[in-house]
């Protein structure tokens, strides 16, 4: 560059004062122009993010979104798996016993997502968070993803919620800081699964808590999966929304805010059947969740799910949180879903065989 010559624009595309837009003296002029550069650093991204439960519901609606990013995806798995995975995912085994083995596993790793199943031995959370922390990691999403953690009223009824708080005292006493999803429960999962919604689409057979018409929150897979993979797109610091401003706290999002009635009505438009072609009852629910805490009581493995959404369809808005708090999918630039395009998808996945225990 010559003097006199005009200084390019800047990269972040903002203008140089007039006084330097030429050259004069070209070491002056320099340094001064490299000083203006260095007050706009540019932001910086998480490049590389591990999941741990790959093959899992969240795992793998989150992995298909993330695929659209430029993020670098491992997917830890216990050694001996044969874990599946699209291409550009990366693979590292580990013994999830062995801090050592998780850690080795977990270095050069900006995020640490955590995806188990409800039977996973509890250390296994513990030590995952433990081999973050020695890695390097700075951020993770803990095993977290559901209800309003936040919610008192159902964390004294619903005992799996404290857990949440267990997890989050832990990440943070560790010097890292975590991020958590409050979706509600999985649309397609918890319709699917008849006792769960009270809408069995196979039997043709609906219980409706209550009236029917107390209204909560619910997210399908793929909605998650956008969340997530827009928290993970979000600039770690800088002006905004930004992770660091976010960071200790649960993002809130939502695809429908809808009641029992609303749910069937879908289902019959999906089906073409009508209330006359159901059977169709009525059960209030503090009895159906007190029966299922005594049948929790004798080891009725299913009774624990039934609890716990019986209790967030009690008419106090527990399951209504976009009411009380409001949702962040604008944030997130989450897109409008429709609720008749999300039935089809669960009346056909569960007319297809599905099995929601087989992984």
């Amino acid at each position: 560059m010559q003097v006199g010559e005009t200084i390019p624009p800047c990269p972040w595309g903002g203008r140089l004062s007039p006084d330097v837009t030429r050259l004069g003296n070209p070491l002056e002029s320099v340094v001064e122009y490299k000083n203006l550069y260095s007050n706009h650093t540019m932001p910086s991204y998480i490049k590389k993010v591990a999941i741990v439960g790959a093959s899992g519901n969240m795992g793998k609606h989150t992995i298909t979104e993330l695929l659209e990013t430029n993020t670098q995806i491992t997917a830890l798995t216990r050694q001996g798996s044969n874990l599946s995975v699209p291409n550009g995912v990366s693979i590292k085994e580990v013994d999830y016993d062995d801090i050592s083995s998780i850690t080795t596993a977990l270095e050069g790793q900006d995020f640490l997502m955590i995806t188990l199943s409800v039977i996973t031995p509890p250390g296994v959370h513990s030590n995952l968070v433990q081999a973050a922390a020695k890695a390097g990691i700075k951020y993770i999403m803990p095993n977290a993803y559901g209800f309003d953690f936040h919610n008192k009223a159902l964390i004294s009824d619903i005992d799996v919620a404290s857990r949440f708080s267990e997890y989050s005292s832990e990440i943070e006493g560790l010097g890292m800081s975590h991020f958590s999803l409050v979706c509600s429960f999985w649309y397609e999962w918890s319709l699917g699964i008849g006792v769960l919604y009270g809408i069995d689409t196979k039997e043709k057979k609906a219980t409706f808590f209550d009236d029917g018409n107390t209204r909560i929150n619910t997210s399908t897979w793929q909605q998650c999966g956008r969340a997530v993979a827009k928290i993970l797109s979000l600039p770690i610091d800088g002006e905004g929304e930004t992770l660091e401003s976010w960071k200790n706290k649960s993002f809130y999002i939502s695809s429908f805010r809808v009641n029992q009635r609303e749910m069937l009505n879908s289902v019959h438009r999906v089906m073409g059947t009508e209330d006359k072609d159901w059977e169709i009852s009525y059960q209030p629910t503090k009895e159906r969740y007190t029966q299922a805490v005594e049948d929790m009581k004798t080891g009725d493995r299913n009774a624990f799910a039934k609890a716990m959404y019986a209790r967030v369809f009690f008419p106090d808005g527990s399951g209504d949180y976009e009411t009380r708090r409001g949702l962040d999918n604008e944030i997130l630039d989450l897109p409008t879903e429709e609720l008749d395009e999300a039935t089809k998808a669960t009346v056909d996945l569960v007319e297809s065989g599905w099995n929601p225990f087989g992984q």
